[in-house]
């Protein structure tokens, strides 16, 4: 049992530095300063959580610090586009 938390724990620390550098999803009102820089879009997501993952994937590889999601859809295959802030 002990090593079974403290396997947890070294996983958990070890992802703290990875998520910090991740484009953070924003609410419409929370842009301030920000300077809209694009948008990019995502398809053949399983579920909303893959969609929301591969679109803040797309937004890290364009430098983005932030995204708004605009629009998502689809049923077997979701779609999706955000708009990017840097």
């Amino acid at each position: 049992m002990k090593k079974l938390l403290y396997f947890s724990a070294v996983v958990t620390l070890a992802a703290l530095p990875f998520a910090s550098m991740a484009a953070q999803e924003l609410m419409s009102g929370q842009t301030g300063q920000l300077r809209e820089a694009g948008t990019v879009s995502a398809n053949n997501a399983r579920n909303l959580d893959d969609l929301e993952d591969k679109l803040a994937a797309k937004a890290k590889e364009q430098g983005a610090t932030g995204y708004v999601i605009n629009s998502a859809g689809g049923d077997n295959h979701m779609y999706g586009t955000a708009t990017i802030y840097k």
